[in-house]
This record gives C-alpha cells, structure tokens and sequence, in this order.
C-alpha cells in the first residue's frame, strides 16, 4: 500500500456498500448515525510560551468494548483476556489552527511534546475507575493540546513481541467456544484533531494535569449485533465467522501475515486496508492514517 489509504480500499467500499451510500468513520453522509456522545467543534487556542508547565497524560482505550466483552456481528459473544497495543513517537500538540483530520491538512504546531520510549499496554487491564489506561506522562508546557499523533508500530519484547496488536480471548455462539489469539503485525500513524466525547482533554494549566486519549473501536474489527445489519460500521467490518471458521479444537491462534493465505481475497483486503487502519480515533473524533514502510 502507499502512504495513504490505496485504491484496493476505495474499490473495497464499493464492494461492501452494495450500491447504498458509502458511510463510516471516514465519511459523512445525511443518514450517518449520530455518536452515543456529544459532539463539539473544536476552537482555536492560543498556546503560552513554555514557561508555565503541568503534567500531560496520554491514555489509551479501548471502550466498554475492550473491558467488558460485547457480541459481534455475528452473534459471536466476545471477552477479551488481553488486548495489547504497542506505541511509538506518541506525539501531542498544541495546533493553531486546530487539525482537521478529515481535511488534507496538516498540523500547524506551536508546542509538542512526545513520548520518550516505545510502550505496550494491554487495553483490558484495571483501569482503575478511569475509562481508559496510562501509556507514559510527560511534563509539558500549559496551554490547549488539540492534535495527538502516534505510530501503533511492532512490540519488540513482551507478550506482543513481533506485532503490533494482539487480541486474546473467548466467542461463543450457540454452545461452541473457541480461544482466540489474533496478531496483527501492519504498522500505521494514525494523526488525529481534537477528542470528541462528553467532555474537553487536554487543557494543561499550569503546576496541574490533563490528559488525551488515543481510542480504539473494536466495532470496527468484529462488527456490532446492537447496530442493524446495514450500518455502516458492520458493512465494513470483518466480524467474528471467518476467525472461527479457521478453529481447530476449540482454538483459533494466528496472525495477519497467516491470514493472507487463509482468508479469501476480499476478506484480507477488508482487514487490511480497511479494518486495522479505522481502528485508531481520539473519542469519537477522526484520525489521517498511513501505512508505515
């Protein structure tokens, strides 16, 4: 693939559109379906001067999804012992103007602040209370961070070794029960505005803490039986049958490069260039996404 999303993808829409309009998170159409959370547009800030600082958390999340299990598309009951993550360069910004991810624009920084170091984090883990975990904090100047950036990039120790998401976990349907462990290996940026949820991240003042989220929709991978079969998101989603059509005994243990070979060409396309690239949002809001080579 190239840099950003290729033509395979465009001609995948078509195919899962069925000459309907093509919807998801990506596009907007008059009949989109609204988000469960309140949308607010983003405002310009005016950044200080790096003198005042705070600490800046930056989290990860993969909803109530991730946490406590929900039913795929096709009618697959999902838990997850263990989602891992890996992040690279996670970046945060202070943009002025606010980034547009959904524009051909890029982020006009004032202030950034990154990461130091490569991280793992396991989206099912004891948030604590909070709606999402810990990847790194960072002191940071004070002002409004609006942009957040990061590579999910290939873990190179741990329990995700080699990948750069691993599911682990339990579907039922109909009283068989399969194990599950998914690798997916592609590596992506994923370059995202502001988060768009009930409430306003990353407003640092100064000698205080803020944080910013980078959100995962599982939807988007399995589907959703709570949505209708026409949504958009479940036109576009792989869902839970072609992993358990792979089961031998009960378990199902494989990769995405294993896929290529297992999965028919349109169900690979779909993972591939469409699926793991809609997985990253901040909240509900959108991210530009391009292939890492």
């Amino acid at each position: 693939m190239g840099q950003k999303l290729n033509a395979r993808l465009w001609a995948m829409l078509l195919l899962v559109a069925s000459g309907g309009f093509l919807v998801g998170c990506g596009a907007e159409t008059p009949e989109a379906e609204a988000p469960d959370t309140a949308i607010e547009e983003p405002t310009a800030e005016t950044a200080t001067d790096g003198e005042e600082e705070g600490i800046l958390e930056i989290r990860a999340s993969g909803e109530d999804r991730a946490v406590e299990g929900f039913t795929s598309k096709d009618g697959w009951e999902l838990s997850f012992d263990h989602i891992y993550v890996t992040f690279d360069e996670v970046t945060a910004f202070q943009s002025d103007p606010p980034f547009d991810a959904q524009a051909d624009d890029s982020i006009q920084a004032v202030q950034e602040v990154r990461l130091p170091e490569l991280t793992t984090v396991d989206l099912t883990a004891d948030p604590d209370d909070e709606d999402s975990v810990l990847i790194d904090e960072v002191a940071a100047p004070a002002g409004r961070y609006n942009a957040l950036s990061w590579k999910m990039a290939q873990a190179t120790d741990g329990p995700a070794e080699g990948y750069s998401m691993v599911f682990q976990g339990t579907a039922t349907r109909d009283g068989e029960t399969i194990d599950f462990t998914l690798k997916m290996s592609p590596e992506f940026t994923y370059t995202c505005g502001d988060f768009i949820g009930d409430e306003r991240k990353g407003i640092l003042e100064a000698d205080s803490m803020a944080d910013l989220q980078a959100t995962f929709h599982l939807d988007h991978l399995f589907g959703d039986a709570g949505k209708a079969d026409d949504d958009s998101t479940n036109l576009m989603a792989l869902g839970f049958d072609p992993l358990a059509n792979l089961a031998e005994d009960g378990v199902v243990d494989v990769s995405t490069d294993e896929l290529e070979e297992l999965l028919s060409e349109e169900e690979y396309a779909m993972l591939t260039d469409m699926v793991i690239p809609e997985l990253g949002h901040v909240g509900e809001g959108h991210c530009q996404v391009s292939e890492l080579s």
